[in-house]
């Protein structure tokens, strides 16, 4: 279970779309190797328009079928973490751009921990009667 709270990095890798590694999705690896490296989370996030070093826009507006549209891969954890997930990337990114952000995490738990019950919980959820639960 991780918990984080306070200062934190914010990592957040800006890559393609299209942009693979060993013939699958670049960000999909990068996820996988967040992962490996026991950082708290990872999360891709798919731009509807944008554009990079190329200076070509890439949008999801349906007359230009655009398929390489932009991608960001945001991780979250400690600076010395992050900072030694860095090599990793050197590997991966080739073309893209990598930021750092100092941020301040407001609440984080890992599943499995303290979690907050959901109004239905706490309502008795008449709605689940004779349904199994997960």
């Amino acid at each position: 279970m991780t918990r984080l709270t306070g200062s934190a990095l914010r990592l957040t890798v800006f890559v393609g779309e299209n942009d693979t590694w060993h013939r699958k999705p670049l960000y999909t690896e990068i996820v996988h190797r967040a992962h490996t490296a026991g950082l708290a989370g990872a999360s891709v996030f798919r731009g509807i328009e944008g554009f990079g070093a190329s200076s070509r826009i890439h949008t999801s507006r349906l007359l230009s079928l655009s398929e390489d549209l932009p991608v960001a891969i945001v991780v979250v954890d400690t600076e010395e973490r992050v900072r030694a997930f860095l090599p990793e990337l050197d590997e991966l990114v080739t073309e893209g751009m990598v930021t750092l952000d100092p941020c301040e995490v407001i609440r984080y738990v890992g599943r499995g921990g303290n979690r907050v019950e959901s109004r239905a919980e706490k309502q008795g959820d008449s709605g689940m009667k004779g349904k199994k639960s997960l």
